[in-house]
């Protein structure tokens, strides 16, 4: 929206100097147009900054607090404290070190020994036959690349030559695509592929074309369908799972999905819902939980919800506020995210090099840094810690932050940013008194990001039913991640379960990611 300021040429009144009279009705006038032509220029440029920022610039939001310190003409903070159980601990290696992974290849892969002897064993010297007398052994990482082949079912018939009974032949096996090519386990390839890493359908046809395999997309899109038809009933056991949990993680992204007979996509959601206690000591089960809407209305999180009572950590997104308002037996508690607080303040510390936003970064990295310290101890030690150490920075943000909007312009992002603290104050300071809550909600924001990848290669979902089908999918594979259960090899064993008919609905709970057990590991314990 363009803003076009006109300034009239009036007479200004004042003493015989010339000078004009700071009381002057058109002075003031002036200066407030002036005031408010200068916030506006301010807040484009803020928008311009983080649209150039979220296309070219890094996405990480750490600052040394070193740097914010001398942004605010103060000395840095000095190095923590020596510690002698940190220096009797063993020095952290770093992170390239931690991945080389050499000398420890699993043992559990298939060795291919390549023997390289001599050509002449007697002795240079006497001529007599040489002892072996030990060796040397290397290992090397080698790849078979994904081969395609033919299960071929064969049914013999039998017939007696004197009796007119007929013929007898075992019937054949049901399959998840009846009459199709796609074996279970190829099946569980193209969804692992696609929602589990990125891979989108067409990719995955031009591979299975280097391989004589012809396919179209559309072929692939019913595979996915019929497969994500059978696992459905898994998917509402892990949501129905999260929802009976006591903290639940929520947070959405858009999904954009194509409009039937009009050409273009329309706006999607893919609403998700996290519970994961690791970082509280706790032993449950993290799970994740992704469903499809069509749109971002306060109706949806409040249907996939019903049956929720606890607390809801979230950003500041209204909809949660209202789901929580409407439950009249305060069965909701929120929990706001300190994260997106310390967004806003870095946004504008990157902009303008603001020295409140610095500030505000400062005070709000010493609740991170006590938040590192406790990570992965028991929920009681936790609170004791946030309620000696946490809570009294808490109250002082809160009163310099009071302070501090006294001082900026009302309509500045600064302000905003200060406002948006303040409004949602009550749940961003409910983590002091419950030792199971995180500070923030990047425990959902980290699942959110695969579906943001498979998004970017897929552009949209072909319509709502492929919609559904992205939430069931992602739901399973991103679970069985997070159980350290391998999802190709998951999926094949329990769709090949399933459509053999050895699981009934009452036992579908055994085959969830953290229940189950791969069955040559099972069968040997």
């Amino acid at each position: 929206m363009r803003h076009r300021f006109r300034l009239e040429r009036r007479e200004v009144v004042g003493d015989d100097s010339g000078v004009p009279d700071a009381a002057s009705p058109d002075l003031v006038e002036l200066r407030t147009a002036l005031a408010a032509a200068e916030a506006r220029i301010a807040q484009l440029e803020q928008i311009i900054h983080d649209l150039r920022r979220s296309r070219f610039g890094q996405s990480i939001e750490r600052v040394d607090p070193g740097q914010l310190a001398l942004a605010l003409g103060a000395a840095p903070p000095p190095p923590p404290a020596a510690d002698h159980d940190a220096a009797a601990a063993p020095e952290r290696k770093s992170a390239s070190e931690r991945r080389r992974n050499r000398g420890a290849l699993p043992a559990h892969l298939e060795r291919i020994e390549q023997v390289i002897d001599i050509a002449d064993r007697a002795c240079p010297c006497c001529r007599r036959e040489m002892h072996r007398v030990g060796e040397d052994r290397a290992e090397r990482l080698d790849v078979v690349p994904a081969q395609l082949r033919v299960r071929v079912t064969v049914r013999p018939r039998y017939a007696c030559r004197r009796c007119a009974e007929g013929v007898h032949q075992a019937p054949a096996p049901a399959r998840i695509v009846a009459g199709g090519l796609p074996t279970e386990a190829l099946l569980a390839h193209v969804l692992v592929s696609k929602y589990g890493d990125g891979l989108p359908l067409y990719r995955q046809c031009q591979i299975l074309a280097r391989g004589g395999i012809h396919l179209d997309r559309a072929t692939l899109c019913d595979w996915v369908r019929q497969a994500c038809w059978w696992l459905r009933p898994l998917h509402e056991l892990v949501l129905a799972h999260i929802v009976g949990h006591a903290r639940v993680f929520a947070d959405d992204t858009p999904l954009p999905t194509l409009a039937p007979g009009r050409g273009r996509t329309r706006d999607g959601r893919i609403w998700a819902y996290a519970a994961d206690d690791r970082a509280s000591g706790g032993t449950g089960p993290p799970a994740v939980a992704y469903v499809y809407a069509p749109d971002r209305k306060g109706i949806r999180p409040a249907r996939h919800l019903a049956a929720f009572r606890g607390t809801l950590q979230v950003d500041g997104y209204g909809g949660f506020r209202a789901l929580a308002d409407r439950r009249n037996d305060g069965a909701i508690a929120l929990a706001f995210c300190w994260a997106h607080l310390r967004r806003r303040f870095h946004k504008i510390h990157a902009h303008t090099a603001s020295p409140i936003a610095a500030e505000a970064l400062l005070r709000i990295g010493a609740l991170y840094a006590i938040e590192r310290e406790v990570r992965g101890r028991p929920a009681a030690e936790r609170q004791a810690v946030r309620q000696e150490r946490s809570a009294p920075l808490v109250r002082n943000l809160r009163t310099w932050l009071d302070a501090q909007l006294g001082r900026v312009s009302q309509g500045s992002a600064l302000a905003a940013a200060i406002r948006y603290g303040l409004r949602h104050w009550e749940g961003l300071c409910r983590f002091l008194d419950d030792g199971t809550l995180e500070l923030d909600t990047n425990s959902v924001e980290r699942e959110i990001r695969p579906v943001v990848v498979t998004r970017k290669a897929a552009l949209f979902a072909g319509s709502e039913g492929g919609g559904e089908n992205w939430a069931i999918a992602t739901t399973l594979i991103r679970t069985a991640i997070l159980s350290s259960v391998n999802p190709q090899a998951w999926l094949t064993d329990v769709l090949e379960r399933m459509v053999r008919g050895e699981v009934r609905s009452t036992e579908l709970a055994s085959l969830l990611p953290w229940a189950w057990r791969q069955p040559g590991i099972a069968a040997a314990a």
